[in-house]
């Protein structure tokens, strides 16, 4: 499987924005290539695509599955197996999302809770548990606002953005014409 130029290079810089949004490159990369494929592909084909051993694909997508971007997409008469993506776009941001929140934010929140509940043994705990409370509230406020876009369709997620970007501009025009 031979990438055309535009494909390569979209796929070689999502895996370097894979690696600072907390996935290998490598898996940015896999994955880039099956949502750019019209066909689901095998790890033979992603092997050869990007240049990388057959052992490191395997890992790649059991990661992917691991995330739920991925999925198995059955061929008729080949017993390999192939991937498709698990959704679109949309699909993808609110996964990753949702495993992002499970893995550092639940941890923190969790964390926190215990450090809150603690008794201050030293008289600097009580500053330290001050500042862990706002922490704790911000993180709090901040899942709750994060489930309550999940649970929004794309159509409307896509509205509530422009409106957004609208309120921003707004707000900003008040500050200029407050000072």
């Amino acid at each position: 499987m031979t990438l055309s130029p535009l494909v390569q290079r979209f796929v070689m810089h999502f895996g370097e924005m894979g690696n600072r949004w907390g996935i290998n490159r490598t898996v940015g990369q896999i994955y880039a290539l099956i949502v750019m494929s019209e066909d689901a592909l095998c790890a033979d084909q992603i092997a050869g695509a990007l240049n990388i051993s057959r052992g490191n694909v395997s890992m790649g997508l059991k990661e992917l599955q691991a995330w739920r971007l991925i999925r198995q997409a059955p061929v008729p008469g080949d017993r390999k197996d192939y991937f498709v993506p698990a959704g679109d776009f949309w699909d993808m941001a609110r996964r990753v999302a949702e495993e992002r929140q499970r893995r550092e934010i639940e941890p923190t929140l969790s964390l926190l809770r215990d450090l809150l509940l603690a008794s201050p043994e030293a008289e600097a705990d009580g500053h330290a548990q001050q500042k862990m409370r706002e922490l704790h509230d911000l993180l709090e406020a901040f899942t709750t606002w994060c489930g309550e876009l999940q649970r929004m369709q794309p159509d409307n997620l896509k509205r509530l953005m422009r409106l957004g970007a609208g309120v921003g501009k707004v707000l900003e025009l008040k500050d200029k014409l407050t000072k």
